[in-house]
């Protein structure tokens, strides 16, 4: 074997090299770094699923609603230290409560069993929402009315004088509760 047939054993890098670099040919630190988080994040794509994310979403969005309906600067759930949280925010609320319906929907498919705590956590948020709007206000899973008036079907003064007779009508559900888009308390 000659001499100019043996392989280096162990190469220093060129001079001027930074520290730890890798020689020609091969990744750097940072590379491997990279490939190895690559690696990882596949790894928990391949163990997730669309239930597993959606399930996570609800409870994300359980938090997200409960914090936009407490009122600006209270400390409960505001986080480490007693910082305050942004202000309160009702729609976005009612966003959270309306997607939370929506993807529960989904999952009675997939983990019936398993909602019963998000179910219930829901419910407590529809009616804290329900409270902090009000009557006569749209609530979760309703849309408003154009224009923000009173809703159609309503009785609207014009003017001064005399509300017209209105027929009794027996205690009921009208259409948007039977239609299961509205959520009422008690019901």
């Amino acid at each position: 074997m000659s001499p100019d047939d043996q392989q280096p054993v162990d190469e220093a890098p060129p001079a001027g090299a930074p520290a730890g670099a890798a020689r020609p040919g091969e990744p750097s630190e940072e590379d491997r770094s990279e490939i190895d988080q690559r690696a990882a994040y596949e790894a928990e794509l391949s163990r997730l699923t669309s239930t597993d994310v959606m399930a996570q979403a609800v409870v994300s969005l359980l938090n997200i609603g409960a914090r936009r309906l407490a009122p600006a600067g209270d400390p409960q759930g505001a986080g480490a230290a007693g910082a305050t949280h942004p202000e309160r925010d009702l729609e976005q609320a009612r966003d959270a409560i309306d997607a939370v319906r929506a993807l529960l929907e989904i999952l009675e498919r997939r983990i019936p069993r398993e909602l019963t705590p998000l179910r219930d956590a829901l419910s407590r948020l529809q009616m804290a929402y329900a409270h902090e709007i009000g009557p006569g206000a749209p609530s979760a899973g309703t849309q408003p009315v154009a224009g923000g008036g009173a809703p159609a079907g309503a009785s609207q003064q014009q003017g001064p004088g005399p509300e017209p007779a209105q027929p009794e009508q027996p205690p009921g559900p009208g259409p948007a509760e039977t239609s299961g888009r509205l959520w009422v308390p008690g019901r």
